[in-house]
């Protein structure tokens, strides 16, 4: 009886540092590197005020590589890659070269989770098919700035976790062109203006890598709760947790 007492014990206790250890991981912050460097989006400013709405309303915690200046052939930091649960990438046609190209590359192709804001579509000069080799894209320009941009979430995505919270709005950025995404992503969200509709939100998998991509992420966007709580949702769900809200 004694020996069968202990052993419920045993049991009981090895079950109860199990859920411990299960709440303890989920517990953990998503590590996230914040990688900004597009100069006309201004997306240092950008980044940093999405960070504190991240960090202070979401279990995370942010690096960073930052462009310095206007040095757009390094960017301080990409050595954060290597320890990040997910990138957020918002940078414009940077001239990386060398170890640098390849710390983006290399996470890029390593089936890691990715989270693409605008100007990712051509974030890199010296690596352009990172468009559509990795997001998916098909980036041929934009329209003419003046005309907001109407933002629709698309009735088959209606119910994604990815869309949880967000409403739709109107942008005051220009309406990019990517007519002609890869076959494989899934189409989020729209965007409309005077002149066509265009997809400005999808997802798809590189190397069983969940990717995230929208061409959202004009200044004002960054104001705009329904676009700051997308970001969110994607940089957790592309990580394969759930984005909840402390």
């Amino acid at each position: 009886m004694i020996r069968r007492t202990q052993s419920l014990l045993s049991i009981a206790t090895a079950c109860l540092l199990f859920l411990v250890a299960q709440c303890s991981t989920a517990e953990e912050p998503l590590k996230v590197c914040l990688v900004s460097g597009s100069l006309e989006y201004k997306s240092n400013e950008s980044l940093e005020g999405f960070q504190k709405y991240l960090e202070a309303n979401y279990p995370a915690k942010c690096s960073r590589a930052f462009l310095e200046g206007k040095d757009e052939e390094h960017l301080n930091g990409l050595e954060n890659l290597a320890n990040c649960d997910v990138m957020l990438l918002f940078t414009r046609r940077l001239k990386l070269s060398g170890e640098q190209l390849e710390r983006i590359k290399s996470y890029c192709q390593s089936g890691k989770p990715i989270v693409g804001v605008r100007t990712a579509s051509h974030a890199i000069q010296t690596w352009l098919d990172l468009d559509k080799e990795v997001l998916g894209g098909n980036y041929r320009g934009h329209y003419g700035e003046g005309p907001e941009t109407e933002i629709k979430i698309v009735e088959s995505a209606k119910g994604h976790p990815l869309l949880a919270g967000v409403q739709p709005f109107r942008s005051a950025g220009s309406l990019y062109k990517n007519e002609g995404i890869a076959g494989d992503t899934q189409l989020l969200m729209t965007g409309k203006n005077p002149e066509a509709t265009e997809p400005i939100t999808w997802t798809r998998e590189y190397k069983g890598g969940r990717i995230f991509y929208t061409s959202l992420g004009h200044p004002q966007d960054f104001t705009e709760e329904s676009f700051r709580r997308l970001l969110a949702n994607a940089l957790f769900w592309t990580a394969g947790r759930s984005a909840t809200p402390k």
